[in-house]
């Protein structure tokens, strides 16, 4: 089915059991089978963004392009790690997931004008507690449309993928007009504050701090999902239950809910990213999460449907790519998603990390 979750897998979850397994044919799979630790996208990832250093001519130009590629890669690896999981675990085409990005973006803006005296204050602990409380406050609140979503749009065309995509596309295009209603058409402002603003020198290369924040964020968010859904109880509930609902649910196990959990989770992830990416850009408009939306779709094919670590070595690889076609060839920055998503699909037509390999 895809690169996380083991293929027609029978759930084995005795109650008090301390620990919960996955079998299939009467062999017990290890966590998180996946992809058989493939290294290779990695390497290629890498060998690509040595090449670039002579085409570059100066090593802190190259070095300041892919710290720049990897904290955009990583915002957008926030971003698409919600889609990535509601499809590879509930098996549901949500084009309505930008719509999560935009509702975080709005709401950092409300939350940061509540919270401003703090985030622009002088103190740089409590602008960094202030940033925390934007992020997170996005977060919640987008959790929270998820959930009204899934139950109002999803959960009527579950195991129809062309009618998801039909509903979700109609969503996303409502709230939009929502978060426009509310907010106008003007341009909204979310600006950095003092404490993360600017650059410092590390080995002669200008390292943007904001950048650097968000590199570490993204990084932890990864270890943590692959924690989650290899080494802990609900994570291998979802997935014995994406393969066999009934018998998980004859052990007790509320499958809808964990499910709808699910989904409210990859909301809250895409208002998390929504919030940092408006910190990023620090202007943006109602249209932020379909100008997005093209991005974070690459980002998952090119990754494998539903694999964590193919969204993760994706969305690094197109950002990073990104930003060395728009310093080398301005003119062909806006082809480049699509000239790298082509050359994946060439290479490995099922994406990065995907069932079987």
């Amino acid at each position: 089915m895809n690169a996380d979750i083991p293929a027609k897998a029978t759930p084995s979850i005795p109650h008090g059991s301390p620990i919960l397994t996955v079998t299939r044919n009467g062999e017990v799979l290890p966590p998180m089978r996946e992809a058989r630790r493939d290294a290779l996208p990695l390497l290629v990832m890498s060998l690509l963004a040595v090449l670039t250093l002579p085409l570059v001519g100066s090593l802190p130009v190259w070095a300041t392009l892919t710290l720049a590629g990897l904290a955009m890669g990583m915002l957008l690896f926030i971003m698409a790690s919600g889609l990535t999981l509601v499809f590879g675990l509930m098996d549901v085409m949500n084009l309505g997931h930008a719509s999560f990005v935009a509702v975080g973006a709005y709401v950092g803006v409300a939350v940061a004008a509540l919270v401003s005296p703090v985030l622009y204050g002088t103190s740089n602990l409590m602008s960094l507690l202030g940033m925390l409380t934007v992020v997170l406050g996005a977060g919640v609140t987008s959790a929270a449309v998820g959930w009204v979503f899934e139950r109002l749009f999803v959960r009527p065309v579950y195991g129809d993928h062309l009618k998801q995509i039909l509903v979700t596309v109609g969503a996303l295009i409502m709230i939009e007009q929502i978060i426009l209603a509310l907010w106008g058409p003007q341009q909204m402002s979310l600006l950095l504050p003092e404490a993360v603003r600017g650059t410092f020198d590390f080995a002669g290369v200008s390292v943007e701090r904001y950048r650097l924040i968000a590199v570490v964020v993204g990084l932890l968010l990864y270890i943590g999902l692959l924690a989650l859904f290899g080494r802990t109880r609900i994570g291998l509930v979802i997935r014995a239950g994406v393969e066999n609902r009934e018998m998980v649910q004859s052990l007790g196990y509320r499958i809808e809910t964990v499910f709808v959990l699910v989904f409210a989770a990859g909301a809250a992830l895409a208002g998390l990213g929504g919030a940092m990416w408006g910190f990023y850009r620090e202007q943006f408009s109602s249209l932020v999460g379909a100008d997005l939306l093209v991005q974070l779709l690459i980002v998952v094919i090119i990754g494998g449907l539903g694999s964590i670590r193919g969204c993760f070595v994706g969305a690094l690889l197109l950002a990073l790519v990104q930003n060395y076609v728009s310093y080398l060839l301005p003119a062909l920055a806006l082809v480049s998603n699509v000239v790298v998503m082509v050359a994946v699909l060439l290479w490995r037509p099922t994406g990065l990390y995907s069932a079987g390999r």
